[in-house]
């Protein structure tokens, strides 16, 4: 909250400006005090000068000026700023002038929130535009609207620059007699808790060093790519491939990286990016399941890679000591000992800061550079005496002799197998993404220009050594030129007085010759112009490759921990210091790295090494494919030299490499990524990142919705599409459930809930509940949509639904209410809008289905009774005044405003922000009290259909053929899990003397239509006259609503039909006298054949519309269905559901 605006101040000897050039206020000065709007926003006063940019004022000082707008400025620092212009013979305003009572200077603009008194009154400003310069002033600086700016479009505060918040449209729209409504984020802007603490983390850091694009990036890309393979591996290649393959195998990676380089370039200029590298671009593009499992293997990848590189560096260092005859213990514990010693001055120079690590990879790179340089002026500076080692200078004929292949135990793709992984450190530069200074400019230029670079180097190094050094050499000097007796010399060397022929192996056998291309492999050495700085340039190599890998490690390792998808390493994720070091992830890359060292083995982990990041490599390349054909908004990336064509083939070339290096390490990485990602799909870490995969799904579904428009309704393809009164979802947990039981993956639900409001309604507390009621439903597996509206009644907001609910093909077909248990002591107008609901349902061809359980559908009264395995502190909000349960979406009768609703009811804890909190919170302080006996059953019976149903019976009263659909529903529930022991049981009607045959006319329809069935009973006596007691029940019932029409004359008759609608005339109860008798009648035969039944479905009986009253359609539904198990009623659209033709 900003402070209160600045009270007006003049400069010192000036008169304040005459009251005639201020706002005329109505009824008085303008109340002290902020407004609404005033402690929302932090309003200043500035003067503005003719012709200066500066608010400054010509008779004070500059310097008070420049004080007073520093003061305004911190006080504004994270609020948007209203401008308040002051008159120019005014002085600028000082935070600390003493205010000026009720009256402000005269060319204030006012906000409109700022004319709202805080009583709640208004009052009236009148400009004078003459001796005003209110239309004079800057646009955006006369209105609490905004101007564009980029802080509003900001996530976090720092290091860019502060968040501010835009008036929302409720604070420049709403009436003035509301307050404005609380701070907001739109659009899935509200910040994790993991991007709260960066944002603090960031915030209060001071002096952060950051990095360009060219120590940042440019230098790890090319010490990471120039690797030892480049001194001790490029000249073998070359004698196995020969220059043109070699030149090709170093174009392939090339092209992989490039690819690579140009999706990772992509994804880092598609917004902001902050620390996490590889984590962070696959996991913002694609989601946490793919990010979650990369990140991890990435990170131990890159542990481990610190374990190699520091035994190739421990292994040349013994090398050297053992030639020098100094030798510690033996050959392998000198490398443990000299690797450990390296790693912990590794850890040190990483602990003391990126600054100090960036200085010695400058020095680790200059020290490379040399060692190049090095080696190509050695080219040009032939000796002699090297000439027995195969070193002969620039020589055509040794270039044309090395241009073709001589695999000796090797082949093409086994050699690009071994040289691959050398140019696997294109990410060492976005692996450090958040502390570098700006990560979208340095990410694609030093990424590319890396890959650039190193590829032309490495094919320079594959040129130059195919043209001056022989494949094989003895080593052994010449004795003078060759005699007549060597005319079998072929080779190139045999010019320079040279015989090398008896080097080639025979047999497979290890070639005689230990120098040459083929089987020297510190040639370079030899070439070279100073061979210590060979050795230089491998000692650089290898220890800018291990430092880089030990800084990426735990980088990437603390963006996966701050994200929270795997539980038990948060710890890790912890920053230390200005630059938010994370110490403990060092600690532990490093205990990893030494756990290698130590237990070597490492030839056959190199393989899996590679494998992670290629394994990296095609996430990112499928990333930028992804989110290409995703075609969302928000893929706008800045960096346009992408394909997403290209990128798919780069991802597809990642995967063919990884198996080209090693098939078990590819299929053994590809288990542990799907592995981790299944974990992280089941565990459903609750972060909302905008991926691509969000964006491909709504495309997908839109694109298929679309689709479906254009396939006309097929009696195969019905399926059950439910709209389902349930008012509140967790009101009615039966009625939801039961449904849910027949279109769990078959069907769509919606559930609808109506709000009745005769008063202005809250449409922020209904977009509020509707985030809030799809993630109940959602946390409690429910698959439906839950749809909300405001109206006048219930059978208005039913007819909404009926006529807006759902999206194209994807709309309800059918309406699923809970029965008005409470009809009979309730207002008979609900029962007439109940009523009329039914037959609002079948004037729109839906299908109607009514569910009634003996103890009531409606839970909403009960205190702290909710279905909470996913959320625990959600409850019921408390109304004492119980709902019926035919009104399904109804709220309280006492509750004319939402605030008793059970969707909105919340303490003042809940802020409303976040569409994750719990719908409410129980209060602790207040007991629960103990449930009544009814109550306890109602409870009970909420729950029955979540448990698994036992042996028993579904019992099927298909008495009237609606199209199939009382048919198809009971089918459907007893083919899930949790009804699969219940059996079918089929009741129809028939004649007392056809039951055989009718038996078998339904029989063989069954069949037909593929329904198992275990029992069909025929009913001959539906119409035999019910018993006395029934009867007399019956007439009980509708006494009350009785017209009585012989009793009063036929005006007034007509005029109480006319108010009261519902009431049952002599005629109509005499007109369907049989039709009541049959409901009577058929209950008699539901006790009788169907009381232990775990659910009964029957045909509902159907009432004309403006023939039956609805007194007498709701008695015969109430007659028809009481004291029975769950039973649903059924009546379909008369359109056939069920087919038995292919």
């Amino acid at each position: 909250m900003s402070a209160p605006p600045s009270p007006t101040s003049f400069c010192p000897g000036e008169a304040a400006p005459p009251e005639t050039d201020t706002l005329a206020v109505d009824g008085g000065l303008k109340p002290a005090g902020p407004t609404p709007s005033q402690s929302r926003f932090q309003v200043d006063l500035v003067t503005e000068a003719a012709g200066s940019e500066k608010a400054t004022a010509t008779d004070c000082s500059s310097v008070a000026a420049g004080d007073g707008a520093e003061k305004a400025a911190e006080e504004a620092k994270g609020r948007f700023r209203v401008v308040n212009f002051a008159d120019p013979r005014s002085a600028a305003s000082s935070p600390d002038a003493a205010p000026v009572e009720g009256v402000q200077n005269g060319d204030t603009v006012m906000s409109e929130g700022s004319l709202h008194s805080s009583t709640g009154g208004q009052q009236h400003y009148h400009y004078d535009t003459h001796t005003n310069t209110y239309y004079l002033r800057t646009f955006g600086h006369n209105t609490i609207d905004a101007v564009p700016n980029i802080d509003f479009y900001r996530q976090t505060a720092a290091p860019l620059g502060e968040k501010l918040i835009r008036p929302t449209l409720s604070e420049l729209h709403d009436e003035l007699d509301k307050e404005p409504f609380e701070d907001g984020f739109a659009n899935g802007e509200e910040l994790t808790p993991a991007e709260e603490a960066a944002a603090k983390e960031a915030a209060e850091s001071k002096g952060v060093v950051k990095f360009g694009w060219v120590k940042g990036v440019l230098v790890r890309c090319m010490l990471n790519i120039w690797g030892v393979m480049l001194f001790i591996r490029m000249t073998w290649i070359v004698g196995q491939a020969g220059v043109v393959y070699s030149c090709i195998i170093v174009a392939m990676a090339t092209v992989v990286t490039t690819i690579t380089g140009c999706s990772t370039s992509a994804i880092a200029t598609n917004g902001f990016v902050r620390g996490g590298g590889a984590y962070y671009l696959i996991s913002r593009s694609l989601g946490p399941e793919f990010g979650g499992s990369i990140g991890l293997i990435f990170a131990f990848a890159n542990a481990v890679a610190v374990a190699m590189y520091v035994v190739g560096f421990a292994e040349t260092v013994v090398e050297l000591l053992h030639a020098a005859n100094l030798v510690m213990l033996d050959f392998n514990n000198d490398v443990r000992i000299i690797g450990t010693i390296t790693v912990l001055i590794l850890l040190g120079i990483s602990v003391a800061g990126m600054e100090w690590e960036a200085k010695a990879q400058i020095f680790l790179l200059v020290v490379l550079i040399s060692a190049i340089f090095n080696y190509f002026i050695g080219t040009f500076i032939p000796f002699e005496s090297k000439e027995k080692y195969g070193f002969f200078g620039y020589d055509g004929g040794i270039m044309l002799e090395n241009l073709g292949p001589d695999f000796r135990g090797e082949t093409f793709f086994s050699v690009f197998s071994i040289f691959f992984p050398a140019a696997t450190g294109i990410l060492a530069g976005a692996n450090i993404s958040g502390d570098l200074a700006d990560p979208q400019m340095a990410i694609p230029r030093g990424t590319l220009l890396a890959i650039l670079i190193t590829g032309l180097v490495y094919m320079g190094v594959a040129v130059s050594a195919g043209a001056c050094i022989v494949r094989d050499a003895t080593g052994i000097e010449r004795n003078g030129t060759l005699s007549e007796g060597f005319t079998n010399c072929t080779g190139a060397a045999c010019k320079f007085g040279y015989d090398f022929s008896s080097c080639r192996p025979v047999n497979g056998e290890d070639p005689p010759c230990k120098y040459g291309l083929h089987n020297n492999f510190q040639i370079m050495s030899v070439v070279s112009g100073f061979s210590p700085l060979i050795t230089a340039g491998v000692f650089s190599a290898t220890l800018s490759s291990a430092l880089a890998s030990l800084v990426s490690a735990p980088k990437v390792f603390q963006a996966l921990c701050k994200d929270n998808i795997y539980p038990g390493i948060a710890s890790f994720g912890r920053g230390y210091g200005k630059n938010n070091e994370p110490l403990r992830g060092y600690l532990l890359t490093f205990g990893i790295g030494l756990a290698f060292i130590l237990i070597a083995e490492l030839n056959t982990i190199a393989p899996i090494i590679s494998n992670f990041f290629l394994a990296s490599y095609a996430l990112i390349n499928f990333s930028v494919f992804h989110a290409s054909l995703a075609n969302s908004p928000g893929w706008r990336p800045s960096f346009k030299y992408y394909n997403m064509w290209v990128s798919l083939a780069g991802a597809v070339l990642c995967c063919v490499v990884m198996f080209i290096i090693n098939w078990w390490a590819a299929l053994l990485t590809n288990v542990i990524v799907l592995s981790l990602y299944i974990y992280v799909s089941y565990k459903k870490p609750d972060v909302n990142w905008g991926s691509s995969t969000q964006a491909l799904t709504y495309q997908q579904a839109l694109t298929h919705s679309l689709q479906l428009c254009g396939v006309a309704d097929h009696v195969k393809t019905f399926r059950p599409q439910c709209l389902v009164m349930t008012g509140a979802p967790n009101s009615r947990p039966a009625l939801l459930n039961l449904v849910h039981a027949f279109t769990k993956n078959v069907g769509l639900m919606v559930c609808g809930h109506v709000r009745i409001s005769s008063r202005r309604p809250n449409f922020k507390e209904l977009n509020s509940d509707l985030v809030r009621y799809q993630r109940w439903l959602l946390n409690n597996n429910s698959k439906a949509f839950y749809t909300p509206v405001v109206a006048e009644d219930l059978r208005q907001g039913t007819q909404y639904l009926l006529q807006a609910a759902g999206l194209g093909r994807l709309k309800p077909n059918t309406l699923v209410l809970g029965f008005k248990n409470d009809w009979s002591n309730g207002d008979m107008k609900d029962t007439e809008i109940y009523i009329n609901m039914i037959h609002d349902a079948f004037d729109f061809q839906y299908g109607a289905v009514i569910l009634r359980l003996r103890e009531g559908l409606d839970i909403s009264h009960i205190q702290g009774q909710d279905d909470t395995s996913a959320m625990k502190d959600v409850v019921v909000s408390i109304d004492m005044s119980k709902d019926s349960d035919g009104d399904s979406s109804k709220l309280s009768s006492k509750a004319t405003s939402v605030q008793n609703s059970p969707a909105v009811q919340k303490d003042d804890e809940d802020d409303g922000k976040a569409p994750t909190q719990p719908l409410l919170k129980k209060d602790k302080s207040s007991p629960t009290m103990p449930l009544n006996v009814a109550d306890q059953k109602l409870l009970e019976a909420s729950q029955q259909f979540q448990k698994k149903q036992g042996k028993g019976t579904v019992d099927v009263w298909w008495l009237f053929d609606d199209g199939g659909l009382t048919l198809l529903i009971p089918y459907l529930i007893a083919n899930k899990k949790k009804w699969k022991d219940c059996k079918i049981r089929v009741f129809i009607g028939g004649k007392i003397n056809r039951i055989d045959h009718d038996r078998r006319a339904m029989a063989t329809l069954l069949s037909k239509f593929r329904i198992d069935f275990s029992d069909i009973t025929v009913l001959g006596d539906i119409n035999t006259k019910p018993k006395s007691e029934s009867l007399a029940a019956f007439a009980k019932m509708i006494e009350p609503y009785k017209l009585r029409e012989d009793d009063m004359d036929q005006e007034a008759a007509e005029k109480l039909k006319a108010d009261e609608p519902w009431r049952i005339t002599d005629n109509e109860l005499e007109l369907y006298k049989a039709k009541s008798n049959r409901q009577i009648r058929l209950n008699e035969l539901l006790k009788e054949h169907s009381s232990t039944a775990n659910l009964i479905v029957m045909s509902m009986p159907l009432a004309r519309k403006g023939a039956v009253s609805s007194a007498l359609y709701m008695s015969w539904l109430d007659t028809l269905s009481k004291d029975l198990p769950p039973i649903l009623l059924v009546r379909g659209n008369h359109q056939s559901v069920l087919t038995f033709y292919s």
